[in-house]
C-alpha cells in the first residue's frame, strides 16, 4: 500500500513542503518513514484530559520505536460536568461534530498515513471514532482512563455524589458541612469521572468495537499500565500501516452488535444510543434504535457499576475489564470481527480472565435478565425514546401520573427544589432536544435533584433532551420527534396523564386520539432560541435524536 504522505515529501515538486517540515526539525531519515498523526484532546481544565499530554508523548515514543515519524495536534475538549446546568451545556453534544471535523481536516490536509487518537470524555471519544471511520486510514484510539473513586466514611464517591448532595441539602437530608466534605473528596485526581458514565462507557465500547488495545478502557488514568498501553498503541499503529488494516475493515455490523451487547451487559450510558449510530453512519452502516432494543432483550445486565450499583470502574478493571465481560457473554459475542491487535475478537479473548463472579456475574445469575437500556415507543414518542433500564428501581418499571410541564431545564430544577413536584408526578422537560435546545443538554441537574430530594422511587422525568451517564431513576430521554420538530411532547399539558411501562416498552400520553390530533394540528413550535453562531448552524443541520443527532 502506497503511503499517503509520499504525496507530501517525494519528488522535486515536494521540495518546498520538505523545507517546511525541516523547519520543525524533521530529518531526512524521518521524511522517509510513515507519517503517524497523534490527535490529542489534552487541555488543563478538564480532569479527563489533564494527563493526556503524557500519553501523547508515550504514543510518540512507540511510533519512533517502530520506525514511524509522529506528529501531534490537538482538538477541543468540553467537560460535561463543568458545563452541566449552565447555558454552556448546549455546546457539549454539538462539539462532537467539531472534534470529528477537525481531526478529518488535519488528517486529510497533511496526508497522514495513520492516526492514534488520544482522548477522554463524553463527546470527544465518539467524535474521534467518527473521524477514524470517516477518513479510514489505519487508526487506534487510546482512551485516557477512569478517575479513581473518592472515599468518605467508607463509601465510594464520584462527581454524581456531588450533584446529588445539592438536592440532599435542599431537602434537609444533609448538612452543608457534609456536602462540602463530598465536594472536597469526590474527584481525587485526573481521569474520566469514576463510574459507568458516558466517558467510560464509550471507552469500553471503543475496546469492544476493536479500535482500542485490550485493557485500555479500564486501565486508570494514574496507572502506569496506561502509559505502557499508549506506547504499545504507537508501535502497533506502524504495524497496521504495513498491513493496511483500516477502521472500516474492523467496524462491521457484527462489531457494532458486539459493542451494543457489551453496553447492555455493563448498563452503560444512554448517550451510546446517540454515539454508536453516529459512528456506524460514518462506516456506512445503519444502526437503528431497534437494534439496541433487540440486543437488550437477549443480553443480561451482569455488571452493577455506579450509578447502577455499588461497584466502581476500579472494581471492573480488577475483575478483568472489557475482555472479561466479552468472554462472560460467550455466544452473545461474535468472534469473527478484526481488531487493532491484528487478531480477531475470538483470538483476543483466548487470553481474557474473569477474576470476579460478583463484579462480572455469570449469565445465569445476572442483576437483570435484560440489558441496561430500553427503547420505548408510544403516542408520546412515535419515533422512540430511551431509558436506562439498569438505573430504574423495580418500583418504577410501570409508572402513571400527571404531567408537570416545563419548557426548559432551569424551570424544572427550580420547581423541584421549591418542592412543587409531588410523588406520582411526571416531570416533562421540552424544547431541550437537538434542534430545540439547541444542542440537547444533559439533564443531570434535575435528575440529581429528584434523587437528592428523595423522590427517585415516586417521580418520573420525560424529556426530548438527554441524560448524563450518571443519571439514575425513571428518566426517559431522547423523546422523538422533539417538541421543536412538532412532536407530541410539545402538546402535553399540565395534568395530562402519562404512562411509562418499561417492560412493555411503552411511553404514552393518555388522552383521546382525536384530542391529540387536534392539539398537533393547532401546534406551531416557537422560533429557534438561538439565531447566531455555531448553535444556530447546528440547529439547522442536525437530525433527530432517533437517528443519532448527526449532521444532515
Amino acid at each position: 500500500m502506497r503511503l499517503r504522505s509520499r504525496a507530501v515529501v517525494e519528488g522535486l515538486e515536494s521540495l518546498p513542503r520538505r523545507a517546511l517540515l525541516k523547519a520543525v526539525g524533521v530529518s531526512d531519515a524521518e521524511l522517509n518513514r510513515p507519517f503517524i498523526a497523534i490527535a490529542n484532546s489534552y487541555n488543563n481544565i478538564v480532569p479527563g484530559h489533564y494527563h493526556l499530554q503524557q500519553l501523547g508523548q508515550a504514543v510518540a515514543a512507540g511510533v519512533r520505536e517502530a520506525g514511524g515519524t509522529p506528529f501531534e495536534f490537538h482538538t477541543i475538549g468540553i467537560c460535561d460536568g463543568i458545563a452541566m446546568g449552565t447555558p454552556g451545556m448546549k455546546y457539549s453534544l454539538p462539539s462532537r461534530e467539531i472534534v470529528a471535523d477537525s481531526v478529518e481536516a488535519m488528517l486529510e490536509a497533511h496526508r497522514f498515513d495513520a492516526v492514534v487518537c488520544v482522548a477522554s470524555c463524553d463527546k470527544i471519544v465518539p467524535g474521534m471514532l467518527m473521524a477514524m471511520a470517516r477518513v479510514d486510514i489505519p487508526a487506534i484510539i487510546v482512551t485516557g482512563g477512569p478517575m479513581l473513586p473518592g472515599f468518605r466514611e467508607g463509601q465510594s464517591l464520584d462527581v454524581i455524589s456531588a450533584f446529588e448532595a445539592v438536592g440532599a441539602v435542599k431537602a434537609g437530608r444533609m448538612s452543608t458541612r457534609e456536602a462540602y466534605e463530598i465536594e472536597e473528596l469526590a474527584c481525587p485526581g485526573c481521569g474520566s469521572c469514576a463510574g459507568m458514565f458516558t466517558a467510560n462507557t464509550m471507552a469500553c465500547l471503543a475496546e469492544a468495537l476493536g479500535l482500542s488495545l485490550p485493557g485500555t478502557a479500564t486501565a486508570h488514568a494514574v496507572d502506569a499500565r496506561k502509559i505502557r498501553l499508549a506506547k504499545r498503541a504507537g508501535t502497533q499503529i506502524v504495524k497496521l500501516v504495513k498491513r493496511g488494516l483500516t477502521p472500516r475493515k474492523i467496524l462491521t455490523r457484527k462489531a457494532f452488535e458486539n459493542a451494543v451487547a457489551v453496553d447492555m451487559a455493563l448498563g452503560g450510558s444512554t448517550n451510546t444510543v446517540l454515539h454508536l449510530p453516529a459512528i456506524a453512519r460514518e462506516a456506512g452502516i445503519n444502526l437503528s434504535l431497534d437494534v439496541f432494543d433487540r440486543i437488550s432483550r437477549r443480553t443480561p445486565h451482569i455488571c452493577a457499576i455506579r450509578p447502577n450499583g455499588p461497584h466502581t470502574m476500579l472494581d471492573l478493571d480488577r475483575a478483568g475489564g472489557v475482555p472479561a465481560v466479552m468472554k462472560r457473554l460467550g455466544k452473545l459475542i461474535c468472534g469473527s470481527p478484526l481488531t487493532v491487535t491484528g487478531l480477531r475478537v475470538r483470538e483476543n479473548l483466548k487470553h481474557a480472565r474473569i477474576l470476579s463472579d460478583e463484579i462480572i456475574r455469570p449469565l445465569n445469575r445476572p442483576y437483570r435478565r435484560e440489558g441496561g437500556i430500553a427503547i420505548l415507543y408510544g403516542s408520546l414518542a412515535p419515533k422512540g425514546a430511551v431509558v436506562k433500564y439498569a438505573g430504574v428501581s423495580p418500583k418504577m418499571f410501570r409508572h402513571q401520573g400527571p404531567a408537570r410541564v416545563f419548557d426548559s431545564e432551569e424551570e424544572a430544577v427550580a420547581a423541584i427544589y421549591a418542592r412543587r413536584i409531588k410523588p406520582k408526578d411526571v416531570v416533562v422537560i421540552r424544547y431541550e432536544g437537538p434542534k430545540g435546545g439547541p444542542g440537547m443538554r444533559e439533564m443531570l441537574a434535575p435528575t440529581s435533584a429528584i434523587v437528592g430530594m428523595g423522590l427517585s422511587e415516586s417521580v418520573a422525568l420525560v424529556t426530548d433532551g438527554r441524560f448524563s451517564g450518571g443519571t439514575r431513576g425513571a428518566c426517559v430521554g431522547h423523546v422523538s420527534p422533539e417538541a421543536a420538530e412538532g412532536g407530541p411532547i410539545g402538546v402535553v399539558q399540565d395534568g395530562d396523564e402519562i404512562l411509562i411501562d418499561i417492560k412493555r416498552r411503552r411511553l404514552d400520553l393518555l388522552i383521546d386520539d382525536r384530542e391529540l390530533k387536534r392539539r398537533l394540528k393547532d401546534f406551531s413550535p416557537p422560533r429557534p432560541k438561538t439565531r447566531r453562531g455555531y448553535l444556530a448552524y447546528y440547529a439547522r443541520t442536525v437530525s433527530s435524536a432517533s437517528e443519532g443527532a448527526v449532521r444532515l
